[in-house]
């Protein structure tokens, strides 16, 4: 049995520490509200974010951050990416010992282009982590919270931390592999939220299967075009935190980021939109980092500067999307062929 502290007690927080917590682990919910911890505690329900779903009476809720960390061997970082550098800063604060550091934030940070990775190493020291772990996949919080059966990722620069990791949530109901491929499987959870926006506008705007089908795929040559230019290997977008989690993503009605796009292809605008989710959409502060990123890289992403310009730009969603399905015709197999040409000559 280990000591976990989990640090955000959103939707996808909260049915990590369950997972942990079926584990048999000591595990303490950190919510930067005190009300809400009060909440949990009170009635082992987090209704705002998880409605219906007990949680387990082992699972201690606190706003208090040092006594969260204290004594614990594993902290697991689940807040949004733009809390995470204060976040972290607090944290640094009340480390009282070395501990693996796992995070389960998706997103990239605008102007600095930083993966939550790097994030999280420019702010802490390392003498108080043994390394950064990412947790990652198809993996919708509702259906985790529900035991139903779930696999992610887990990776880092030392794969035998990563596989620590994976002893310490891995259970029958919820899997997890290992990948040596960190910046692939980052990547990949934050660049997949852009293209469920797009499927999100498609849904919106009445369009079918058939036109989401070639947002997803062509948004995943996107993903591999850009992963591949920052370092990734291209073959980490065909598993789980690639291919995997981006069709969970743009399919689904669980996804908050499908369901914000699926807002503004009805016409809502952006602040509407963000004002009745009552949640964060990763995929709106990503979008503006990659369309940066894309720039900065020199790698075509129609899509993303597509998505791009709906959000920050005010363009009409239907004109994006029909172009988008208009562009000049290529061969389907060009983008896999110049990323493995690369990776070749390397």
């Amino acid at each position: 049995m280990e000591k976990v502290a989990v640090l955000g007690a959103g939707s996808w927080g909260t049915a990590l520490a369950m997972v942990l917590a079926d584990n048999g682990h000591e595990v303490r919910l950190w919510s930067h509200r005190q009300e809400h911890a009060d909440e949990i505690n009170a009635t082992h329900k987090n209704e705002k974010y998880l409605k219906g779903v007990q949680i387990p009476e082992s699972i201690h809720a606190s706003n208090d951050l040092s006594s969260v960390v204290k004594g614990v061997k594993h902290i697991v970082l689940v807040v949004p990416t733009k809390a995470m550098r204060e976040v972290c800063k607090d944290l640094v604060n009340v480390m009282d010992q070395e501990v693996i550091l796992t995070h389960a934030s998706k997103g990239i940070e605008p102007e600095t282009y930083k993966r939550v990775s790097e994030v999280i190493k420019e702010e802490i020291p390392d003498k108080f982590y043994e390394d950064v772990v990412v947790l990652s996949g198809p993996s919708h919080a509702e259906e985790v919270s529900l035991r139903q059966p779930t696999t992610v990722t887990v990776s880092a620069a030392d794969i035998k931390v990563a596989e620590k990791v994976q002893d310490l949530f891995i259970n029958r109901n919820f899997r997890v592999y290992t990948s040596p491929d960190l910046t692939g499987v980052e990547l990949g959870g934050a660049l997949k939220n852009i293209i469920a926006l797009g499927a999100g506008i498609s849904d919106g705007l009445g369009y079918g299967d058939n036109a989401k089908a070639a947002l997803i795929t062509r948004g995943l040559a996107e993903i591999a075009r850009l992963g591949t230019a920052m370092g990734a290997n291209p073959l980490t977008f065909s598993g789980l935190t690639g291919i995997g989690d981006l069709i969970v993503t743009c399919t689904s009605s669980h996804s908050r980021n499908w369901r914000a796009g699926n807002k503004l292809g009805q016409g809502n605008d952006l602040e509407e939109v963000l004002e009745q989710m009552g949640m964060v959409v990763e995929g709106v502060r990503t979008t503006k980092a990659a369309y940066q990123l894309s720039k900065n890289q020199n790698v075509e992403m129609p899509i993303t500067s597509g998505i791009y310009q709906i959000l920050f730009e005010g363009a009409d969603p239907r004109d994006v999307v029909d172009q988008l399905m208009t562009r000049i015709r290529r061969h389907e197999m060009e983008d896999l062929t110049n990323i493995l040409d690369e990776q070749m000559n390397d």
